[in-house]
């Protein structure tokens, strides 16, 4: 952090930089000291840093700037002057939160937009006037096919966590939002890292823009421990649970590669006295707000997470991270890593790895160039049922056919607040459904995640269609009955007999 440079000497306005001292900040980082600046003269910008070094201040304290030295009044609802595009939910609504705890002094409005929730009370705000609009690309573009938003006034664009958003696969909606823009507006790019994709990225987006890189590609945050344990898939939980207690860690964010382990894990910690959550993909959004939002306030010790909670987790003073696997993608390390030691603060990373990792292990200290050091906990004695245990809890159920659900039975309903606006009442038609059509069936959630669906009357064996029953005859399979074939029709019609006369 630069010493010599304040918030006051980047000359933001008075009502910001009020905000800015009662967040209780008074020097920038190293990548906003250099963003704002650029971004200020009104140049397109590329801009780098590490995970954890503050790039959304970065670019939403001279956005509000500008944004409110030309504040007009009136302005035409649901048409956003700014327009920031993130990759995940969670990213979205932290970047939207910035953009409220920055701008509270300012006469701007702002909205964040995702999937996963009921989209009326978004369509009801877009009503309204909005100057700062916060969105994952698939609910925008939702909007946009439903009329419901007006592009054609974004003066500014910022695309935050780009790599992450090409890494999903977002480039195909980014070039569809791009064509809806106008084309003369100022285009952020901020990411995490500079890959060869994200240069090319810029190329076809930014014109003539600056450059900010303030740490090497893919390194990480230096004053984050990092250390190695080298122990089995199947005691890798027991020895996380005893490193959670023998060492009191209060507040650990532990990554899994999958979704179904994640479950199983939070579920072990909690049976053992760990009060712990989950959140992925499957889980309903209200669940994931939920356990995020008491996984910030220390009234949850642990929370596992997959991938999808590597980027935009910005949680106070975090102090342990945990790889429970680790990642197969190795930039990703870095990225998880990064939820600790931000903004200067000192923070601890694990790693759990076992000897069918190895590789991943060595790819990262390749990305990294540096080889992590090992730990070991050496009063760890894990328990003798330790993988009976491990293999009894993870069995999974068999997975329902693909359309096996009984017939007329309808497509999973959500509960109250899901996105189609709520439960339909029993009995009830949908509007413009015939009268005596059959209610469908409500597919609600079990312990935030979506229930499967029913799979009654239909014949499975491990997840698999049974086969259907032959008899035998004399203990040989009986030959189906041989069909006769059916007769080909004539090519040509035959001419009609006339007789001689």
């Amino acid at each position: 952090m630069n010493s010599q440079v304040t918030f006051a000497s980047l000359a933001l306005a008075e009502p910001i930089l009020r905000a800015i001292g009662e967040a209780g900040y008074t020097h920038p980082t190293p990548i906003q000291a250099q963003a704002i600046p650029q971004v200020l003269s009104g140049r397109d910008l590329l801009a780098a840093a590490q995970t954890g070094t503050g790039k959304t201040a970065g670019f939403t304290l001279p956005l509000l700037h500008m944004l409110a030295a030309t504040h007009t009044h009136p302005h035409p609802p649901g048409r956003p002057r700014c327009l920031i595009l993130t990759p995940t939910r969670e990213l979205a609504a932290q970047v939207e939160e910035s953009v409220q705890t920055y701008g509270k002094h300012l006469p701007l409005t702002s909205l964040v937009m995702f999937g996963g929730v009921n989209i009326n009370p978004q369509i009801a705000a877009l009503k309204k006037r909005v100057d700062i609009l916060v969105a994952t690309p698939g609910r925008l573009l939702d909007h946009v096919g439903q009329r419901t938003l007006d592009l054609s006034g974004v003066e500014f664009l910022v695309l935050d966590e780009a790599d992450r958003m090409l890494d999903m696969g977002f480039i195909r909606d980014i070039r569809k939002v791009l064509a809806l823009l106008p084309k003369k507006r100022q285009n952020l790019l901020f990411s995490a890292t500079f890959s060869d994709e994200i240069r090319e990225l810029a190329h076809g987006l930014l014109h003539d823009p600056a450059t900010v890189e303030v740490a090497a590609r893919n390194t990480t945050a230096e004053r984050v421990d990092q250390a190695v344990y080298m122990v089995g898939q199947k005691q890798k939980r027991e020895l996380l649970a005893h490193l959670i207690k023998e060492k009191q860690w209060f507040q650990a964010l532990v990554f899994t590669r999958t979704k179904h382990g994640a479950n199983k894990l939070a579920e072990y910690l909690t049976k053992h006295g760990i009060d712990s959550a989950a959140i992925h993909g499957n889980k309903s959004q209200a669940a994931r707000t939920r356990a995020l939002a008491q996984f910030k306030d220390g009234s949850l010790p642990v929370l596992v997470a997959t991938d999808i909670a590597a980027r935009g987790l910005d949680i106070d003073q975090l102090p342990q991270v945990v790889n429970f696997e680790l990642p197969n993608v190795p930039e990703d390390y870095v990225h998880r890593i990064g939820r600790t030691g931000r903004a200067g603060a000192a923070g601890n990373a694990i790693s759990l790895v076992d000897g069918e990792e190895i590789k991943l292990l060595t790819a990262i200290e390749r990305l990294i160039k540096r080889r992590l050091d090992r730990a070991e906990a050496a009063d760890f004695v894990p328990s003798a049922g330790a993988e009976a245990a491990h293999d009894a809890d993870h069995q999974r159920p068999p997975m329902p056919r693909r359309g096996g659900g009984r017939q007329g039975e309808g497509r999973a309903q959500a509960s109250a607040g899901n996105a189609r606006g709520g439960e339909r009442q029993p009995g009830k038609p949908r509007n413009g459904a015939p009268a005596g059509r059959a209610p469908q069936r409500v597919r609600g959630e079990v312990d935030g995640n979506r229930a499967p669906r029913s799979n009654e009357g239909t014949r499975e064996v491990n997840g698999n269609r049974a086969p259907q029953p032959r008899p035998d005859v004399n203990g040989n399979r009986a030959n189906p009955a041989p069909r006769r074939p059916a007769p080909r029709a004539a090519l040509f019609a035959a001419k009609p007999a006339t007789p001689k006369g």
